[in-house]
C-alpha cells in the first residue's frame, strides 16, 4: 500500500457538521482574475443604485422594463434549460443548433463560460455539502458563525478562491464538442453583446441617447445583477432554508424554496432536482411552477428535443421522506 493510499484510508470521515478539512487553505486567486470577477459582480449591482436614482427623478419607462423582462427570460432560460438541464445533466437531447442557441443565451448571463460552468456544477453534485463541493454553505461548519460565513462563501465568495475545477475531469464531453468550445471561447464577446443589444434596442425604440442609456441600465446591467443573485441564491439559500420532501445523498441538504421558483425558472425546487438530477422537471409536485420544464416540453412537441427524462411517479413516491425536513437534518440514502 502506497503512502497516498494510507492517507486516504485513514482520513477521518466527514461527520456532516464540522468545517471541511482545509476549509481555510485556499488562497485568493490572482489580482487580474479578482479584478475581472469583482467587476462582473459589483458593476451590475452599482448600476441598480444608479437606475433607482434615475427612477426617483423621472419615473420608469415601460420599454425599459419590457426589455429587461425579455432579456432576463432569454438569458435565464439559457442558463436553466441550456447550461443546467441540457449540458450539465443531459435531461434531454437537443438538436445541434438548439444546443448552440441555448449555450449562447446562457453565456449572455455573465455567469462564466459554458464549459467551466458545467464542470463546477457537476463537481457540486459529486460532492454536495461535503468536502470537495466548491460552494457549499456548510464549508465552515454548522455553528452560527460558520453558517453565516458559509452562506457568504456559497453565494459568491467561492469565486474569489483558487479552488479550480478541472474541466478535463468534469466536462470532457464539452471539451470534445467543437461547437461548445467555440461558444466557451466567445464568452467575452457574448457578454459584450448582452449589454450592447439592450442599448441598441433602447436607442431604436426611444430615438434618443437617454433612452439607450436607461435601457442599458435596466435591461443590461440591472438584469444581469438580478439573474446573478437569483442563481447564486440557489447555491446558498437552497441548501439552508426550505423543505426537503425527497431523500437525497448523505449530507446533501438541498431544499425546495418556493419564493424563488418563478424568478429562477423552477431551479429553486432544488431538493427535487438533487433527488433526481437528470429529470427535466425540478418541480416534482402538483402546483410547483417550473417554466424551464415548460419550455423543454414545448421543444419536445416541436421535435427539437428528444429522449426527455420526465419524473417517474412511482420512483418519486419511493423517494419521499414522509414529512418535509429542515435543511440541517441528516439526509440519509
Amino acid at each position: 500500500m502506497t503512502i497516498s493510499q494510507q492517507q486516504v484510508r485513514h482520513r477521518p470521515e466527514y461527520d456532516g457538521e464540522s468545517p471541511f478539512p482545509g476549509a481555510d487553505e485556499h488562497a485568493q486567486v490572482g489580482r487580474v482574475q479578482v479584478g475581472l470577477t469583482a467587476t462582473i459582480v459589483v458593476v451590475p449591482f452599482v448600476a441598480l443604485g444608479v437606475a433607482i436614482l434615475l427612477v426617483w427623478g423621472n419615473g420608469f419607462a415601460l420599454t425599459d422594463l419590457l426589455l429587461a423582462a425579455v432579456f432576463y427570460v432569454v438569458t435565464g432560460l439559457g442558463v436553466t434549460v441550456g447550461f443546467h438541464r441540457l449540458h450539465t445533466h443531459g435531461s434531454f437531447t437537443a438538436r445541434p443548433w438548439l444546443r448552440v442557441v441555448l449555450g449562447i443565451a446562457g453565456s449572455m448571463s455573465f455567469q462564466g463560460n459554458i464549459i467551466d460552468w458545467v464542470a463546477v456544477h457537476r463537481r457540486h453534485h459529486a460532492y454536495t455539502d461535503r468536502p470537495g463541493d466548491p460552494h457549499s454553505p456548510y464549508r465552515y461548519g454548522t455553528s452560527l458563525r460558520g453558517q453565516l460565513r458559509g452562506l457568504a462563501h456559497s453565494h459568491l465568495g467561492w469565486m474569489f478562491t483558487d479552488d479550480e475545477t478541472s474541466a478535463a475531469r468534469y466536462a470532457p464531453d464539452l471539451l470534445d464538442d467543437p461547437a461548445m468550445v467555440r461558444v466557451a471561447r466567445a464568452f467575452p464577446a457574448l457578454c459584450a453583446l448582452s449589454l450592447a443589444l439592450p442599448f441598441l434596442a433602447g436607442w431604436a425604440i426611444s430615438g434618443s441617447l437617454y433612452g439607450a442609456l436607461t435601457a442599458f441600465l435596466w435591461a443590461g446591467l440591472v438584469r444581469v445583477a438580478l439573474l446573478q443573485h437569483v442563481t447564486w441564491s440557489v447555491n446558498s439559500l437552497c441548501h439552508v432554508i426550505g423543505s426537503r420532501p425527497f431523500r437525497t445523498r448523505r449530507h446533501d441538504r438541498s431544499t425546495n424554496l418556493w419564493p424563488l421558483a418563478l424568478l429562477s425558472f423552477g431551479e429553486s425546487w432544488h431538493n427535487g432536482h438533487h433527488s433526481e438530477p437528470t429529470s427535466a422537471r425540478h418541480g416534482m409536485e402538483r402546483g410547483q411552477i417550473d417554466p424551464s420544464a415548460g419550455l423543454i416540453r414545448l421543444f419536445e412537441r416541436l421535435g427539437w428535443a428528444t429522449d426527455v427524462h420526465w419524473p417517474d411517479p412511482d420512483r418519486l413516491e419511493r423517494r419521499r421522506t414522509g414529512l418535509p425536513r429542515q435543511a440541517r437534518a441528516p439526509s440519509g440514502g
